[in-house]
């Protein structure tokens, strides 16, 4: 064997051994089927209401909220920062929480808007799939169970215990690995708690009108989040819960999910 066969053989086999690599860390998706439904509660907070009708495409959306170790990949291939865990003076101001580090299963947290949004991009750009951050009425609907739905309070049951990380499950030891609890109709894990997800649309008060594929407001200063996390109370993980923090801010309470848009 010549060198020159040898050194393509060398980058042929680099090449395979990335794409295996890359396979492993892909999502796992989960088929969404469109159909119709009621966003929003009239026993939730002031901006849960009004509740309206929406209409969605079908879809998938990520079976896990997205791990440290997948995070951990595009950082490697981009160059972009992987957060940080939380220091000394972060435990100084949230006394009542316990040491934790980044686990490899656990959800990645302490990511802005903007950083989830360039996961998305990334992702596309590797696979050619079409992958966003899931808009909120697509969140909901998934959390709900989609046509499926048995209209829990939370996303696959009424006993936040069985499907949700929060305060009094986690004890404030931080995020917990993914797909530890029950799943919800679809077989989507951890919709209610472990992280709050970043969603795509801007945060603004809902309309009454029916809507179909909303995707929210064309600009504002607040993007949503969904679900609740390890660090809030289970009132927060009701799968209507809704948040809207600024674009540019993130704590230990932060990351995301994604979809494909066929």
């Amino acid at each position: 064997m010549n060198i020159t066969v040898k050194i393509t053989t060398s980058i042929l086999m680099l090449m395979l051994l990335l794409n295996f690599s890359y396979a492993q860390t892909e999502p796992t998706m989960v088929f969404v089927k469109g159909g119709t439904f009621i966003m929003g509660s009239e026993k939730g907070d002031y901006d849960e209401v009004p509740v309206h009708k929406v209409t969605l495409k079908s879809y998938y959306i990520s079976k896990y909220e997205v791990t440290v170790l997948q995070y951990r990949e595009f950082c490697a291939e981009t160059g972009v920062k992987m957060p940080l865990v939380p220091t000394p003076e972060w435990y100084q101001e949230h006394d009542e929480a316990k040491k934790w580090t980044w686990r490899e299963t656990n959800p990645i947290s302490y990511v802005k808007w903007n950083e989830a949004d360039a996961y998305c991009k990334w992702l596309s750009k590797s696979t050619g799939k079409n992958y966003s951050l899931p808009t909120e009425a697509q969140w909901e609907f998934a959390a709900r169970g989609g046509v499926k739905s048995k209209n829990f309070t939370y996303s696959g049951s009424e006993n936040p215990n069985e499907v949700c990380w929060y305060d009094e499950t986690t004890y404030e030891r931080g995020p917990m690995p993914v797909g530890r609890l029950k799943p919800n109709e679809l077989g989507i894990y951890d919709m209610s708690g472990n992280v709050w997800e970043w969603c795509l649309d801007y945060y603004a008060k809902y309309k009454s009108s029916s809507q179909k594929d909303p995707k929210g407001p064309t600009k504002g200063v607040y993007r949503v989040v969904r679900g609740g996390s390890w660090y809030y109370v289970g009132k927060m993980c009701r799968l209507t819960s809704r948040d809207g923090p600024r674009i540019a801010y993130t704590n230990y309470n932060y990351g995301f999910r994604v979809v494909i848009n066929p």
